[in-house]
């Protein structure tokens, strides 16, 4: 008996795992943590519930590796953008530009996991929406960042609030977001970044230019 429990232990399983996680991640992806079952996970995955249970553990688990997963594949670009652009205007623009070829890509869910996922939540699952409401969160606080950066190197003028200016790009991800799940195809979304990126305060440069050409009282 014993060797036969060994074995049933040690027997390789019959699905492969890296799909299974990919299909949990288009069912949240596609219906929010709130509104995805045990068996809508069972029946994406291809697995029986015991099979998910033992692979990655209850709902919540498999809700954290699913983000984690998310973020390698498809999350991330607004911190690189921010982080590799020479100044936060370049980096902003580059990463709304971003979103909106992201959230509109063909063959995968619209919107941004991390935004919507969250979305409609009971009291009961309010530590799922605390973590993804904290990893929003922290892309706002590496743009304020980089906009303070700026107003250090008088790129940007010294009143300059750089907390409401990562809000204001916060919101502007958001509703790209929202639109695309809306069904807004990727060039609407790009012209909502050109007016977007108009609220910016000009630059120290922009502020010169615009002084010198003002004709003399």
């Amino acid at each position: 008996m014993a060797t036969k429990e060994t074995k049933q232990r040690g027997r390789p399983r019959s699905f492969d795992r890296e799909t299974a996680l990919e299909q949990a991640v288009r069912s949240f992806w596609e219906q929010g943590y709130e509104a995805t079952s045990i068996s809508d996970l069972t029946r994406a995955m291809g697995i029986s519930a015991p099979s998910l249970y033992a692979a990655f553990g209850d709902k919540r688990a498999l809700f954290d590796e699913v983000v984690a997963e998310y973020g390698r594949l498809y999350g991330g670009f607004i911190s690189r953008a921010v982080a590799e652009e020479p100044t936060a205007r370049r980096g902003v623009e580059r990463a709304l530009r971003e979103a909106a070829a992201e959230y509109t890509a063909p063959g995968r869910p619209r919107g941004c996991l991390v935004i919507s996922a969250a979305l409609n939540i009971s009291p009961a699952s309010a530590e799922v929406a605390a973590s993804l409401r904290e990893m929003r969160r922290s892309n706002l606080r590496e743009i304020a960042s980089a906009v303070r950066a700026d107003v250090a190197a008088g790129e940007l003028p010294a009143d300059t609030d750089a907390d409401a200016l990562a809000d204001y790009v916060g919101a502007v991800i958001q509703g790209i977001s929202q639109q695309a799940r809306d069904g807004a195809e990727r060039t609407a979304l790009e012209a909502v970044v050109e007016l977007a990126m108009r609220a910016w305060p000009e630059t120290a440069a922009e502020s010169r230019s615009a002084a010198g050409a003002r004709p003399a009282p």
